[in-house]
């Protein structure tokens, strides 16, 4: 993060076999078996038509067990497969040949897309991501196939099943554990009680947790499945686990947050309409948007900001974490045109020191006085 913080991500990947060519989204929780079903939609949608058969790892989200080719998968996915009339098969485990070309996707998306980039939030990083999908992970050629993927998709394409109609996943927690949600903005939890929001309680009855392995408690709405908090379960018991930022209405105040950072830029409409745009592109982050383009308007000055502002808006860049990229690129632009009108000054001052001896004349002799010298003729 750009605090230097570490966050835990988890990703799904798509590949098709013969064009190598590849979708993958991110969530900054732990997958759901309806967030696998949201996920098959996106890349049905990505790839534009549906393989007539999909091979899959042993994952548990999507296979109970798996004995000889005999396949029970979990209640929601058998479901999903049967709505979709998907032809699936699971690979056997341990097994490189049917594994390795889903395998090299998942390292390379973790070490070439991944790999030293910032977390601003899931929203940009997904957005990222495809980015890096057509710059990158499907126009780089194979090492494989020795061709690009986008080139062979344009003919495998044809080859897909069109989807007939587009499925809505509803998110189903029969499986997940609920809890009701008291008036102080609260839930209990193994003896503990865990901090919501301000004004869940008047907008919900229940809603879902989930423990992690490493004794994280996500909590969730259960209609949608958005993470509306996350704690870290303690040791003991009859504790209130807290994040403070709940007890603030996040509701309110945002178009007093858009004032408030419009106004630190010389052109105040400019900014409050390029506001305005990353508003609707982020509608649910879009305080942690403003509080990105606040620190920047905090450490830095009129000139950069504004000269970010305008090229921001010329290259069609709305989001906070663009124009944070554009405040540092002009730092270093700027930085460098220091560098080169100090020296400029450096070599002026020498060549005024120069001038001045170039000006002094030195004592000058006849060549008769040296003749004489070496003659011996002088003392």
């Amino acid at each position: 993060t750009p605090d230097n913080q570490e966050v835990k991500l988890s990703f799904i990947a798509f590949v098709l076999s013969n064009s190598r060519y590849k979708y993958k989204k991110w969530l900054d929780r732990p997958f759901t078996t309806q967030d696998v079903m949201e996920a098959h939609e996106e890349a049905f949608r990505w790839y534009g038509g549906i393989p007539r058969e999909i091979v899959y790892d042993q994952d548990n989200l999507i296979v109970v067990s798996e004995n000889g080719g005999d396949l029970i998968l979990t209640k929601e996915f058998q479901h999903y497969k049967e709505t979709r009339r998907l032809n699936l098969r699971v690979c056997r485990k341990a097994d490189p040949e049917s594994k390795g070309k889903i395998e090299n996707v998942v390292g390379f998306i973790k070490h070439n897309f991944a790999r030293h980039r910032v977390f601003h939030n899931i929203d940009s990083w997904n957005e990222q991501g495809w980015q890096w999908l057509n710059r990158t992970g499907n126009y780089k050629i194979h090492n494989t196939t020795k061709k690009r993927p986008v080139e062979v998709f344009s003919l495998e394409k044809q080859h897909l099943r069109p989807v007939a109609e587009k499925l809505t996943i509803k998110n189903n927690y029969e499986n997940s554990i609920t809890r009701s949600v008291h008036k102080d903005n609260t839930i209990r939890y193994l003896s503990n009680r865990y901090s919501l929001p301000l004004g869940t309680f008047h907008k919900y009855d229940t809603v879902g947790i989930k423990e992690t392995e490493d004794k994280q408690l996500f909590i969730y709405i259960t209609d949608t499945g958005e993470l509306i908090a996350k704690h870290t379960i303690p040791e003991g018991k009859g504790q209130l686990v807290k994040d403070r930022s709940h007890s603030r209405d996040r509701t309110k105040g945002i178009d007093s947050f858009m004032d408030t950072v419009a106004k630190r830029f010389e052109e105040v409409d400019s900014a409050y309409d390029y506001l305005n745009i990353i508003r609707q592109n982020y509608p649910r982050y879009i305080r942690d948007q403003l509080q990105i383009i606040s620190k920047q308007t905090k450490e830095n000055n009129g000139a950069i900001l504004s000269a970010a502002l305008k090229e921001c808006v010329k290259r069609n860049l709305y989001s906070a974490t663009d124009f944070s990229d554009i405040v540092s690129y002009i730092k270093r632009q700027r930085q460098a045109d220091d560098t080169i009108t100090d020296n400029a000054r450096a070599v002026s001052s020498i060549n005024k020191i120069s001038g001045w001896l170039m000006d002094t004349e030195a004592q000058k002799r006849t060549v008769n006085a040296y003749t004489e010298i070496l003659e011996g003729e002088s003392n």
